[in-house]
This record gives structure tokens, sequence and C-alpha cells, in this order.
């Protein structure tokens, strides 16, 4: 597909067809939460044995995703804990070098004797791109200092900064001072400041995007060619795995086509998770584990946060989108159509350590942890994207069958998201409140609580990955600390229902009506010190 094919329309351009399609995860989701009403005045004894169907798929489920989150974590600590420097050295020569190498590695290194990739450990370079728009320099800073400390050369890195010129953002100052500060340690530093232009919606995508273009040009006058450079783009709070570079490098310098992947980390939202508010911490641990589940599932993973992708591949794709608030997980969508369905996400079993919502005050922190999760399921609005671009669009390369799958899998996500939560907690309620006097529906909550109950024997597993995944308490918080650590997680239900369900429920409405996320509501970003 064309480059120009691949954007996503603007307003104006959006015919009803595509308006049908921004409907339907809301009115999907909206219809699933009222059937049990609509049912139950039918005829109760078939809501509640659905209502149970539906609980014994999710109980099953979430053991699925405890045994995955298990099976990924312990990987993640495996990885980390590799010398990937040997491993690079090794794909350099294709030659095995430690005597205890993992088997996978012998096999990449005897496919590439017989296969080459195009790009050699040695000729790589590495652009990392620092989105800012409204932090001090005590956020800023430490995310220099992570990519500064990994296990890499960085005279082979780029530094990227990615800074907003619109609304009074405030971040010019620290970014210019920083880049100053720092350029000599880097291959080359750049401090790029993005104007306010139209047909943009006030996001990251506009940001990084007229970086990276930036970066093209420099790239060009310094005749280095594209395919051999890798593009990673940070949010300021992260601070990536002393292997991260290292890893990329030897994902990327082994795969046959670079361009046709995109190589995804674990964000784990660690970094401030002792000064958040319990609630925001039970939905960061929740959020981690997450992560940690979908690399395990590569059918399933998409571009999110933190990710990397080869400059060759950005450029025919020209960039992220600058017309959504999720240019991580669309540019997935946007790299797969560009090349025909030829496009994949790898995982990388190595963390991005990312903060916490954590707001001047609590009634801010809690409102801001809404607006994020918001923006975040505002990927449903990529459903309208993908049934256009993948179902009415000629494209004889592309296969309808793995297009219908993904889209499918997209689809049921989002609707899991706004409705799964309600549907446990509440749903098990509604034949009784409709029909008091049915012995079915008055069994029914005995049933569910007895599931529930064998099911928050699951909540152990994540308590416990929960505690092991701290990192080291600060000096202001005495030992009392780490029983709010696990006391937190009676939270659980709540931060489910009115975080992940509302927040979902609220974007899918919007979709539904035309009120559109025209700005990116960027998640307010402060330190907390043992002075302050």
């Amino acid at each position: 597909m064309k480059v120009q094919d691949i954007e996503i329309p603007l307003q104006k351009q959006k015919n009803f067809r595509y308006r049908l399609f921004e409907i339907l995860p809301g009115a999907l989701s909206w219809s699933i939460l009222i059937l049990p009403f609509i049912l139950s005045q039918i005829n109760a004894q078939l809501t509640a044995l659905l209502i149970l169907a539906f609980i014994l798929l999710w109980f099953a489920r979430a053991l699925g995703l405890n045994i995955r989150v298990i099976q990924g974590w312990k990987r993640l600590k495996t990885y980390e804990k590799m010398h990937w420097q040997h491993y690079l050295d090794d794909l350099q020569n294709l030659e095995v070098t430690l005597t205890k190498s993992p088997k996978w590695h012998t096999n990449n290194l005897e496919r590439l004797k017989q296969n080459p990739s195009p790009v050699k450990p040695r000729d790589l370079y590495h652009a990392i791109v620092i989105a800012a728009y409204n932090e001090s320099q005590d956020v800023l800073e430490p995310t220099i200092q992570s990519v500064l400390d990994m296990d890499y050369d960085m005279k082979k890195v780029i530094l990227v900064f990615a800074y907003e010129g619109r609304d009074g953002a405030q971040s010019e100052k620290p970014v210019l001072s920083l880049t100053e500060k720092y350029k000599k340690e880097f291959y080359h530093a750049i401090a790029v400041k993005h104007p306010l232009t139209p047909n943009e919606v006030r996001g990251k995508g506009g940001n990084i995007t007229y970086a990276a273009r930036e970066l093209q040009r420099y790239l060009e006058k310094e005749k280095i060619d594209p395919l051999e450079v890798v593009v990673t783009t940070l949010d300021s709070d992260n601070r990536p795995h002393r292997n991260y570079l290292a890893l990329l490098s030897y994902m990327y310098a082994s795969t046959d086509m670079p361009e046709q992947y995109s190589f995804q980390p674990v964000p784990i939202y660690s970094n401030n998770i002792w000064d958040a508010p319990a609630p925001m911490r039970v939905i960061a641990t929740g959020n981690s584990f997450w992560n940690v589940v979908l690399s395990m599932r590569p059918h399933m993973i998409r571009n999110f946060s933190s990710h990397a992708q080869g400059m060759k591949a950005l450029i025919e794709t020209d960039f992220w989108s600058v017309r959504t608030i999720v240019e991580d997980g669309h540019q997935f969508w946007r790299t797969y159509f560009r090349y025909d369905g030829n496009h994949y996400v790898l995982p990388m079993y190595i963390p991005i350590f990312q903060d916490a919502v954590l707001d001047v005050n609590y009634r801010k922190t809690l409102r801001m942890q809404f607006v994020q999760l918001r923006r975040w399921a505002w990927g449903a609005s990529d459903v309208a994207y993908v049934a256009d671009k993948g179902f009415f669009t000629r494209n004889k390369k592309l296969s309808k069958v793995d297009v219908t799958f993904k889209f499918l899998r997209l689809l049921e996500g989002h609707i899991s998201w706004a409705t799964a939560p309600l549907i446990l907690a509440l749903a098990a309620f509604i034949p009784l409140l409709i029909n008091p006097d049915d012995f079915t529906a008055n069994q029914l909550p005995q049933i569910v609580s007895r599931i529930q109950t064998v099911a928050m024997a699951g909540i152990l597993i994540t308590l416990y990955l929960s505690v092991k995944a701290l990192p080291p308490k600060p000096k202001r918080y005495k030992a009392h600390r780490n029983v709010f650590m696990i006391l937190q997680w009676v939270l659980l239900p709540v931060t489910s229902i009115v975080y992940s369900s509302f927040s979902a429920l609220n974007s899918q409405t919007r979709l539904m009506f035309g009120w559109y996320l025209g700005a990116f509501d960027v998640t307010t970003k402060h330190v907390k010190s043992d002075d302050s």
C-alpha cells in the first residue's frame, strides 16, 4: 500500500461506513452491559446460565494469564542477566564463543550463515528520541543518565530531544540545557522544537515525527544508511534497562528484513511506585503484569509506549501518524498496511521502567490516572481504521484472513476492556434484582461468589510478584510502608471498575457520538525526594 493511503482520514473525510465502525465498539459494549437486564425480563434461568458461562470462561482465562505472567517474569529476569555484548560479537563473526550459549543463539548463527542479515551489529546506530512537553530537568535528566548507563557504546547513539513549542510548553529551557550538557557523551545530540502545525492532533505523534524528519536530514548529511539506524522512542520519565540497546541490536541484526519488524520492550511502572497513592500502585502494577503477559503472546502484541523501529521503515511509513493521540499502537497498523501485511512486532524480554501516575495532590492524581487510561483506551479508534484499510481498500497482496483475525482480536480486546470488570463484579445480581422469587436467580450470586473466592487465589501470585518487582524502599519511608504495599490489593475490584471499565466506556462513547479527543492529555510527571 502506498504511503499516502495509510493515513487516518480527517474528520471531514470520514464517510458513513467509517463512522459506523467508529460507533461499533461502543455500541457492542453498551449492548452487552444492557443485555442481562433485558434477558432477565424474558428468561431468568437462561440469563443466569449465560452469566455463569461468561464467569467460568474468564476464570479459565485468569488461570492462563497467571501462568503467562509467571513464565514471562522468569524470562524477563533471565534476559536481564544474559551476556548480550558477547552474543553481539558472535553475531558479528557468526561464531559461538561462550561454551554455555543458549540453543536459540546457536540456531540464529546457523540461520544467518545461510541467509545473512543486511545489517552487521558493528554498523548499527541507535537514535533515542525523547519526547518532552512540560517536564522539568529533575524528570528529564535521569532518563538521559539511564541511557548513558547502558552497556553499549554511546558513540554509536544519537540523542534526539523532541520538545513542544505549543500551548506554553515549559520544557525548552531544560531540554536545551541538557542537550548542551550531554552532547559530547553521544555520537550526536540535537534538540528539535515542534511548532503548532495545521491538521495535527495536539499530541506526541506530531512532536516525534517532526523530530524524526530532522533526524532524517542529519543522516542524509552524514551519509548514514537509514537501514543501519534503529529508532527508540522514550517518554520523558522512561529508564531503559542497561541491556536494552545490546538486546535491541542483537534482535535487529539477526532479522533478514529488519524494516518489517518493530521491537517492543516490556513497560514496567515502578520508578516511583513507593510514592504513588495506593489506587495508582494497584493500577500501575496490574498494567506492568499485563505487559509481561503480552510479551508471551506475540500474536497479540502491538507497539505500546516506548518501542523501537528501523529508520528505513519509519521513512517508508512517513513516520508516526500526526492525527491520533495513540500514535504508538496505531504505528503497528500503519506499518502493517504499508507493507501489505508483512509487519510483525517482536517482544523484547527486557524492561523499560516508567512512572506510575503522580500529580501534585491526591485529587489531581486520581483524575490524571483516569485521563491516562482514557487516552490508552482511545485505541478503539483503530477499529474503524483497520476495517477501512483491511476490508474496503483494494489490495490483493493483503491476506483477508489475517486481517479478519487481527480485526476481531482488536475489537474483542476493547469490548472486554470496557465490559468484563463490570460483568464479573455485578452481573450475577441482575437476575435476582429483576426476579427476586426465582430459585436460579437466588442461587447465582452464591455460585459466582464461590468461583470468585477460588479465583482470588490468583491474586496471591500477583501479590508475590508485585513484592518481588518493587525497587528498593526510599529512606523517607518506614517499615510499615511494606504492609500498605500488600493491603493495597483490596482496592483491585474498585480500580478495575472505576478506572478500567469506565475509562474504556468513556472513550468508546465519545467515538460513538463523534466527541473526539483532539489533544494528547499529557500525564503530569512529578519527582518526590527525601527533601520534598
